[in-house]
């Protein structure tokens, strides 16, 4: 990314705005004692582990350890939401009225419920019968409602190749397995890169839920700390931007990913 001077004006222009409404929206409008030096430690300190681990060392605090736990449910549900999604949108477009059906009837019902219950049901119904643990539950949960997103973005990509593709790679021998793979479902992914980079950055936001179920990511840390300290605008201040730091990764990663991409072509 190159920076001009009207790019570097724009952000230090940005920077003073947020600071102005910083001190005289929150700062001056209400009366309250910040405590930023108790949120250092909340992300890493020195100091024993536990009495059976007496030895001083760099130690992740306790907002840092529900940012890895959030950081493993989004990567562990994106990729398994790619999985079902690709799987769904092939699906989408099979000539089988069964499978059509089974698949657009799974997208409609995920897509058309609330996340939030779809993770009760799996944490509370299927959980307790397969006897599957939080993370489990909660990566599923994430996993299948994004997989149904994922999959009517996967379809719409392939139904933006033109038809003679398809027919021009199955005149020359190739199955349909290998004429997906080979020539429908690269191009298309090129093309569906944007809207499934705005999906998984929902997943990361969404996966804040999880707390429900007593599962230690970011937002279920940030709230033991708040019950612990009742530092609540400090706390929730730094989880969004940890939130931010991870979401504006990906959609940075995302950026770098379309640039070689479109070298490539």
């Amino acid at each position: 990314m190159r920076f001009t001077l009207r790019s570097l004006i724009t952000l230090v222009i940005l920077a003073a705005l947020l600071a102005a409404a910083y001190y005289f929206f929150i700062t001056r409008g209400i009366s309250y004692i910040w405590h930023w030096e108790s949120i250092p430690e909340m992300l890493f300190y020195y100091g024993p582990k536990s009495a059976e681990d007496p030895s001083v060392h760099l130690r992740m605090g306790i907002l840092m350890i529900g940012f890895v736990m959030t950081l493993k449910i989004s990567v562990v549900a994106t990729f398994f939401a790619i999985i079902i999604g690709t799987v769904v949108g092939i699906a989408r477009l099979s000539t089988e009225p069964i499978t059509r059906w089974i698949s657009s009837a799974y997208v409609e019902l995920i897509r058309n419920t609330p996340l939030l219950v779809q993770i009760y049901i799996i944490y509370f119904f299927a959980g307790s019968m397969l006897r599957v643990s939080a993370f489990a539950a909660g990566t599923a949960a994430l996993a299948i409602f994004a997989g149904a997103y994922v999959g009517e973005i996967v379809r719409a990509g392939i139904q933006s190749i033109d038809r003679g593709q398809m027919e021009a790679a199955r005149s020359l021998g190739m199955s349909y397995a290998q004429a997906m793979r080979h020539i429908i479902l690269p191009q298309a992914f090129k093309r569906i890169i944007p809207p499934l980079a705005g999906q998984f950055i929902s997943l990361i936001k969404d996966s804040s839920l999880v707390s429900v179920i007593a599962l230690a990511d970011l937002m279920f840390q940030g709230q033991q700390a708040v019950a612990r300290t009742y530092y609540a605008f400090e706390i929730y201040f730094t989880v969004a931007a940890l939130y931010l730091v991870l979401t504006f990764t990906f959609s940075m990663a995302t950026q770098f990913i379309e640039r070689r991409l479109r070298i490539s072509d």
